[in-house]
């Protein structure tokens, strides 16, 4: 017998907004519940307050409900749910008119294992996801570094390197050129790469 978990695993996103959208009490509870890890830990992350990234969190799911009827369900939810979580992350950091240190005490998640391979761009010495994850001095090191970079290029390379968007769904998010996405993403990795140097120096 299957299991009532497993059939919710397997419904898609689009399944579970219908459902939403036809006065399923449960559907939306259960984007949210998908969605909660990777998406706090990325808002944590660029917001550098976790209140501050509790309230976009919430903001964005009520801005997914209140939208809801009008989403294309022919295209993927999650760069659309991030899109919306990033404008908003903006918004708010704008308007609190100073930058703050984002945290990685937040577990690294990733996406889809069919992106696109950013990997090979990061050079040897920088440590992965995993590792950084894995280890509370390294979190902290990194992020102190990725804080130093122009918002443009953070958010780039937090789309990319934590959260595994491929080059298509990050240039949705951001409402950019294809084109801006990549030249952005190699200064990205550029400059964290000096910058990592230099503090191992």
């Amino acid at each position: 017998m299957t299991d009532s978990n497993d059939k919710t695993n397997q419904t898609t996103d689009s399944e579970l907004l219908q459902r939403h959208l036809d006065g399923d009490p449960t559907a939306f509870e259960t984007l949210i519940k998908r969605y909660q890890h990777e998406l706090f830990g990325f808002l944590a992350r660029f917001t550098g307050n976790h209140a501050l990234a509790d309230d976009v969190f919430q903001e964005t799911f009520l801005q997914l409900h209140l939208s809801a009827a009008t989403f294309d369900q022919k295209k993927r939810l999650k760069p659309w749910l991030f899109t919306i979580s990033a404008n908003k992350a903006r918004d708010a950091l704008r308007s609190r008119s100073r930058r703050q240190m984002a945290s990685l005490d937040a577990n690294i998640a990733g996406g889809d294992s069919d992106n696109a391979d950013y990997a090979s761009l990061m050079p040897a010495d920088i440590p992965t996801p995993e590792a950084i994850a894995a280890n509370k001095e390294t979190r902290q090191i990194v992020q102190e570094l990725v804080n130093e970079l122009p918002e443009n290029l953070r958010m780039v390379l937090m789309l990319c390197y934590f959260h595994d968007f491929p080059y298509k769904e990050i240039a949705d998010v951001l409402e950019i050129p294809l084109g801006t996405v990549k030249s952005r993403l190699h200064t990205a990795v550029k400059q964290f790469q000096k910058l990592w140097e230099a503090n191992a120096e």
